[in-house]
């Protein structure tokens, strides 16, 4: 349990990792707003942390929408007294072969991805910066801001952009006390991938349900998929004053996949 109960905004809460990140942070103590565009995922979410005796309030937000962002940081600090750590999760992806993206699409992935990851980091820092105490930016990486594919060349965009705008933020904020760093997931059993296995079979790419999940075990050193318990155990740390001396790092959380 965090002892200074400090005030966290995670996006994209209400399935998959970042579920998984809200319910460990609240479990620890952190006073945690579960910010997500489906409200009701989020409320769900929430309400799981509260049962198991966290603290957790949900906003429903669009990370693209600066005014609504601005709102949320607002609520943050109206409830709980200020903000101390954003966790800029949210994000989206696509399974599409590299000829065929669309402008349309391009805009979605790099809207979500890299232009949500932009604001939230400017309106928390702003909000850090008043307060005068410094604060954590955490951002969602991927291996895929290593290494691009073929078949997701949009999303690897982004999450290269995701890269830039950490290190970028870390010598921006630096002198304020803010610490900028990154976590980069490898293949992580989420309801995501019902989504992608879909669109894998649509490529042409796999014939069966499941298929392209279980083609990427044999690339993890570690032998099996990620969980977001996994991804969680990364931020926790990067929440933590264990990461105080850490700033502008991207800390891969894939089994073995990528080596760098």
């Amino acid at each position: 349990m965090t002892d200074n109960r400090e005030v966290c905004i995670v996006t994209g809460v209400a399935s998959g990792i970042g579920k998984g990140l809200g319910l460990r942070l609240a479990g620890e103590g952190y006073r945690v707003v579960f910010a997500d565009i489906n409200i009701q995922g989020a409320e769900q979410a929430a309400d799981e942390a509260r049962s198991a005796g966290g603290t957790a309030i949900p906003f429903e937000v669009d990370v693209a929408e600066r005014e609504q962002v601005r709102s949320l940081i607002d609520f943050a600090v109206k409830e709980f007294g200020e903000l101390n750590i954003m966790i800029n999760n949210a994000g989206v992806s696509q399974t599409k072969p590299f000829l065929e993206i669309s402008d349309t699409e391009w805009d979605r992935i790099l809207r979500v991805n890299g232009l949500g990851v932009l604001i939230g980091m400017q309106e928390a820092a702003k909000q850090m910066i008043v307060q005068g105490k410094g604060g954590k930016i955490i951002n969602a990486e991927s291996i895929s801001a290593r290494e691009a594919t073929p078949l997701h060349a949009h999303y690897c965009a982004s999450k290269h952009a995701v890269h830039a705008l950490t290190t970028a933020g870390a010598r921006a904020l630096a002198k304020h006390g803010i610490t900028c760093n990154a976590y980069g997931p490898g293949v992580v059993h989420t309801e995501l991938w019902t989504q992608l296995d879909r669109e894998f079979i649509e490529c042409g790419e796999t014939t069966e349900v499941g298929e392209a999940l279980n083609n990427c075990v044999p690339g993890i050193l570690l032998g099996r998929l990620g969980t977001p318990e996994d991804v969680a155990n990364v931020v926790s740390f990067l929440c933590s004053s264990a990461s105080d001396y850490i700033t502008g790092q991207l800390i891969l959380c894939d089994g073995g996949m990528v080596i760098w």
